[in-house]
């Protein structure tokens, strides 16, 4: 499936692989999901969306899979890695996923990225599903970077609650279930009971 690299203005995709895994007892990231381990998986689906690819996490670590950036507040959690990730960005949108959700599809993330396109003023574009967003599912404009770095100078680490202080598009599940995705679609695995039980997205979810 070729790489999209439509978006006005560049489209770049950052992987959060620079999680401590604690919960998982290993990393993640090299944890094998039917058959290939989840970077590859995550490497492949962003891979499909545009030729620029990223993995913010340790060089040492994922240089041998792609470009790498590195955290600038380090130890901060994924709004850290949000905010390096468009730091070093010369896209005008910025597709962030996390490393631990295989149930992704490139129909989901085309179709978010349509909604980016049709709401150029708005700085997030953000999934909504059982009352929660999924920021690491989730496209960006690079002006997010300084709200986040005023966040984490301040020593907040929390990514939902900046969206009320910036113009942000939410995609309500309502619209998402319309567009076909299940909120399925947003499982991530955590712990090994979760990679133990884990099952493909219901069928209503689009692949």
């Amino acid at each position: 499936m070729a790489a999209m690299d439509a978006a006005p203005g560049g489209l770049a995709a950052f992987i959060l692989a620079g999680g401590k895994s604690s919960r998982m007892g290993s990393d993640k990231a090299f944890l094998e999901f039917e058959g290939r381990t989840l970077l590859a998986r995550a490497l492949a689906l962003a891979r499909s969306i545009t030729s620029d690819v990223r993995i913010v996490g340790q060089q040492e670590k994922f240089a041998h899979f792609a470009p790498t950036v590195a955290d600038i507040f380090p130890d901060r959690g994924p709004l850290a890695g949000i905010h390096a990730a468009l730091c070093s960005s010369e896209a005008d949108l910025n597709l962030i996923l996390a490393v631990d959700t295989p149930y992704l599809s490139w129909a989901l993330l085309r179709f978010l990225i349509s909604q980016a396109q049709n709401a150029p003023d708005a700085m997030v574009v953000v999934p909504r599903c059982d009352g929660r967003s999924q920021p690491l599912c989730a496209l960006y404009r690079r002006p997010f970077s300084v709200v986040a770095e005023k966040s984490l100078r301040s020593g907040q680490n929390k990514i939902d609650r900046l969206f009320s202080e910036v113009p942000a598009r939410m995609v309500e599940q309502e619209e998402l279930e319309t567009a076909g995705f299940s909120p399925a679609i947003f499982r991530n695995l955590n712990t090994p009971f979760d990679l133990e039980t884990a099952q493909r997205p219901v069928s209503s979810a689009k692949m």
